[in-house]
């Protein structure tokens, strides 16, 4: 019996978490059960996703299934691309330097400023009334 080679990873932006599994194979990538172009419309999102693999030469060597919740679209890709660098460096350490050198290994932390009490947002203040 042939065993079947996976790694997984786990990458995380904003809000939202993305769990990847990787697996050799031809390059077909399911996302909550949904297509890549169908989950993703928006090019510039393709294009983050996919660029680790593009990096490190490996982009329709892995067949790549995600579970993906939380945030909205931009942040999920975000999530996505930090889990796909990490489950590649799994697969192959030599891809560590590169992936390190295109930020794809570098969790973005930016969060939403929290709501600052007696104001109206994390920086708008209430409208000052002289009279």
């Amino acid at each position: 019996m042939v065993e079947v080679v996976k790694y997984s990873a786990t990458g995380r932006r904003k809000t939202s978490s993305a769990r990847v599994v990787i697996t050799p194979g031809t390059g077909k990538m399911i996302i909550n059960g949904r297509g890549f172009e169908d989950y993703f419309p928006r090019e510039t999102d393709r294009i983050l996703i996919l660029s680790p693999l593009k990096h490190t030469s490996l982009l329709n060597k892995f067949d790549v299934s995600v579970s993906t919740e939380g945030g909205g679209m931009t942040g999920q890709a975000g999530a996505l691309k930090m889990a796909l660098s990490r489950a590649l460096v799994m697969f192959d350490l030599n891809t560590k330097p590169v992936l390190r050198k295109n930020m794809c290994l570098t969790r973005d932390s930016r969060m939403k400023e929290r709501k600052k009490p007696g104001q109206k947002g994390a920086r708008r203040k209430f409208q000052w009334v002289k009279r």
